[in-house]
């Protein structure tokens, strides 16, 4: 915890719209530093966000929509702090009209996500599920033999690891993956990587030569549906795709038609289009675990990137009170 002088100190009011964001196991208390906190479970409706932000100096939120409609009323605000690295749900222009500084978090969650990517892809690519079901439904017990591979799987070494998305998490895929003995090719959406550690290829390169595909990328009007029919049909039907991303990068609906005809493989996914995820999408009715693994969004959420989470959320406001940019996201 850190000691700020007295000229630092301020009798601010804090509000958490989205204490829950982050985990009732995790402590927010290092927020109490820099005066009073008030925080709230979750808030969803405009009218929440209104009335709850209106007498706030500091605005810690994660989802909550935060413009003009939501901080007219709140005079008060000076800084926006994000429970997360995305800062979507902030109108930026208005924010920067008002004097409202809007910071995120960084890096809090890379080496997760990228944990969490290869979680996704071996447990399709071995094909585990099959295999735990097959031992506990009591079938191994049952035969006369000592081992089991009635479902073909395949190594990592070798394969060709494909990445939208070459910042920080993308770049810790890329040295896992080599590490594992793939090839790693990307492709970078706006043209503009500067990386020279991987091959660099086109979109059609990748998706033709991508055995796992990957995507890191943040949502814009370039990546929205990146991966949509089209897309999916250049790609191996051996190939597994991962989106630990953006939901509506990947068409869902594509998806599910080029699983269950077999242009893929397999895929696995933290995000989908509509989170949670709805009945209406047809992934939901996907209920093949060789094929799909859905999470709910969780790559990013261990007890210590949520903890770091929190704590960056207490740094940038510390440095704030200190009179620098730190994790600045707007003018």
């Amino acid at each position: 915890m850190i000691l700020l002088s007295e000229g630092m100190k301020r009798d601010m009011k804090i509000v958490i719209l989205e204490r829950n964001s982050v985990g009732t196991d995790v402590s927010v208390d290092c927020i109490s530093d820099f005066g009073e906190v008030t925080a709230y479970a979750n808030t969803v409706t405009l009218e929440e966000i209104r009335e709850r932000v209106k007498d706030a100096d500091v605005i810690i939120a994660n989802k909550a929509p935060l413009r003009e409609e939501t901080l007219k009323d709140a005079s008060q605000v000076k800084l926006i702090c994000e429970f997360a690295t995305g800062f979507d749900n902030c109108d930026l222009a208005y924010c920067s009209s008002r004097g409202i500084r809007v910071t995120n978090v960084r890096d809090y969650c890379t080496g997760m996500v990228a944990q969490h990517t290869f979680a996704l892809a071996l447990v399709l690519s071995e094909k585990l599920v099959h295999y735990d079901t097959y031992v506990k439904s009591g079938a191994y017990s049952a035969q006369d033999r000592f081992s089991n591979f009635d479902l073909p799987f395949t190594e990592l070494e070798g394969k060709t690891w494909g990445i939208v998305g070459m910042g920080n998490i993308g770049k810790r895929v890329a040295k896992i993956a080599a590490a594992c003995g793939c090839r790693v090719i990307f492709y970078s959406v706006t043209g503009r990587s500067t990386c020279k550690d991987y091959e660099q290829v086109d979109k059609d390169t990748l998706l033709a030569e991508s055995d796992f595909l990957s995507l890191h990328c943040p949502l814009s009007n370039l990546t929205e549906k990146l991966i949509d029919a089209d897309a999916l049909k250049k790609m191996k039907n051996t190939a597994v795709l991962i989106n630990v991303a953006r939901g509506k990068v990947v068409d869902n609906t594509a998806l599910y038609h080029a699983l269950v005809n077999g242009e893929i493989a397999g895929a696995g996914l933290d995000v989908v289009e509509e989170e949670p995820l709805k009945t209406t999408n047809p992934l939901s009715d996907l209920k093949d675990s060789n094929r799909l693994i859905i999470t709910p969004h969780m790559a990013w959420a261990s007890v210590e990137a949520r903890t770091r989470c929190v704590w960056e959320a207490h740094e940038n406001i510390a440095a704030f009170l200190r009179g620098e940019d730190r994790n600045v996201v707007n003018p």
